[in-house]
């Protein structure tokens, strides 16, 4: 037993020494990485000496498995991206593939299923409960032909509770942050049944966790549907919040539950919001703006965040790090002499410091000066103290100093900036360049030479060849 340990150990660290011993903080990660590819990817308990007899190369598989799920860079190692992933908040169901059906395609026989609030949380009203859970089933009955009624009494199809640790399944829950909740495949008994940790704290906004949304992602399971890859599907397994009010079940999710149970009953069959794919040659973006030293790109819900050094992507909600900010942010930009960052959507705009939404926003645009015509702001860019902001095919300048619009403007953007002639959806400015991006492709403009320098796709920022 201790040399499988010590294997594990030893792979988990890359360590060359084989006589080192694991501080505390490495020992949990060891016991992280283990537990978490126990309870989502297969790995055989280490008390099943007979099925771990090749521990090490299993470990490394079941990481790049994880990896390859995830989307990160698929190494076999448990690098601090991957340890980042395994303590996000999730559901507790084993992790499988892109819009993929639970392993058997178990399916209910009929479409008229009941199901029964068994108890609530006392964190929640139980009209807010009733009501979280309600919507949350009419996200599938919208996109299929299922159909969900309430019952009080008697047995239902699928039953709803609030449970926490050990609750006699077999799947016991650890406590607030960790596993959100569960469900069961479609069939007798517990089948169908969701559960949610009752010691988590659920919320009808943005705080914690949000249980609209952790419901819907979990009757998706009752339903037949096993977890997605698709960062942006709901059945994807990371918890990620997204406001309840305006949610459309994505296209992704849409196909799913389709292909177990078949077209909608509505004339028109509903469409969702697709995710952006990375290295989608047709891929555009919204805004972008640098931060730090690092390069975020928006379009839709989403951005994804380009590291300088690492030349890495991570891909991820706007919600997840900023549940106050809009979707669609449409121009950005950052003031390196106050180190805040500006975001724009339609008439308003956002101010960050680092990571922290500053207090005091929304503000309106007309604070800059623009005339009353202006509504939405394309896109903006900053360079020594001036701002300049692009609309349709023209520009403004902003002196960031004297704290107004400079004389003379909006100018044409092409006879400043010649090469650019399209609409400019997004700009920023590194090393003397103002790079402009327009549909899907991106101008390198030297600002010392005074032209466009070189042109090519904009996903090459997100390392796509």
């Amino acid at each position: 037993m201790f040399s499988l340990q010590m294997l594990l150990f030893l792979l988990l660290l890359h360590m060359q020494v084989a006589t080192a011993f694991p501080t505390p903080s490495e020992e949990k990660s060891t016991t992280m990485v283990q537990d978490y590819l126990e309870k989502f990817y297969q790995l055989p308990s280490s008390r099943y000496r007979s099925a771990r007899k090749n521990s090490t190369s299993m470990i490394v598989e079941k990481l790049k498995e994880m990896q390859r799920f995830f989307g990160l860079n698929v190494t076999g190692k448990p690098d601090a991206e991957t340890l980042e992933t395994m303590e996000k908040p999730r559901c507790g169901v084993p992790d499988r593939g892109d819009f993929m059906l639970t392993p058997g395609n178990p399916k209910w026989k009929h479409t008229n299923l009941t199901y029964r609030i068994i108890n609530y949380t006392p964190q929640l009203s139980e009209a807010d409960v009733d009501s979280a859970i309600e919507r949350a089933f009419e996200l599938w009955s919208h996109a299929s032909p299922l159909r969900f009624t309430r019952i009080s009494q008697g047995e239902p199809d699928i039953k709803i509770a609030f449970v926490q640790r050990d609750h006699g399944d077999n799947s016991p829950f650890d406590g607030p942050n960790g596993i959100l909740a569960h469900a069961f495949q479609p069939g007798q008994g517990i089948g169908g049944d969701a559960h949610f940790d009752a010691e988590e704290t659920w919320t009808k906004t943005s705080a914690n966790y949000n249980l609209f949304l952790v419901a819907a992602h979990e009757f998706g399971h009752s339903l037949g549907l096993s977890h997605s890859s698709d960062p942006g599907a709901l059945m994807y397994p990371n918890y990620a919040f997204r406001e309840p009010s305006t949610y459309l079940l994505p296209q992704d999710d849409i196909n799913g539950i389709q292909a177990i149970y078949g077209p909608s009953d509505n004339p028109i069959q509903p469409t969702g919001p697709s995710t952006p794919r990375t290295c989608d040659p047709r891929l555009t973006f919204d805004a972008i703006t640098t931060l730090r030293g690092e390069i975020f790109f928006f379009r839709d819900k989403y951005f994804w965040r380009r590291h300088p050094q690492l030349r890495s992507i991570e891909f991820n909600f706007i919600s997840l790090f900023w549940p106050a900010l809009p979707d669609s942010i449409q121009a950005a930009y950052e003031d390196l002499d106050r180190d805040l960052v500006f975001l724009f959507k339609g008439n308003q705009y956002w101010a960050m410091n680092g990571y922290d939404l500053q207090p005091g926003y929304p503000r309106d645009i007309s604070n800059y000066g623009f005339p009353s015509n202006v509504q939405a702001i394309d896109a903006a860019v900053y360079f020594r103290s001036k701002t300049y902001f692009f609309v349709n095919d023209q520009f403004w300048r902003y002196d960031n100093e004297r704290q107004t619009m400079e004389p003379g403007y909006p100018k044409s953007t092409l006879s400043i900036f010649p090469g650019i002639e399209s609409k400019v959806d997004a700009v920023f400015q590194q090393n003397y360049f103002f790079f402009f991006f327009s549909g899907p492709r991106f101008y390198a403009f030297d600002l010392q030479a005074h032209r466009v320098t070189r042109v090519d796709r904009s996903n090459r920022w997100l390392n796509c060849r």
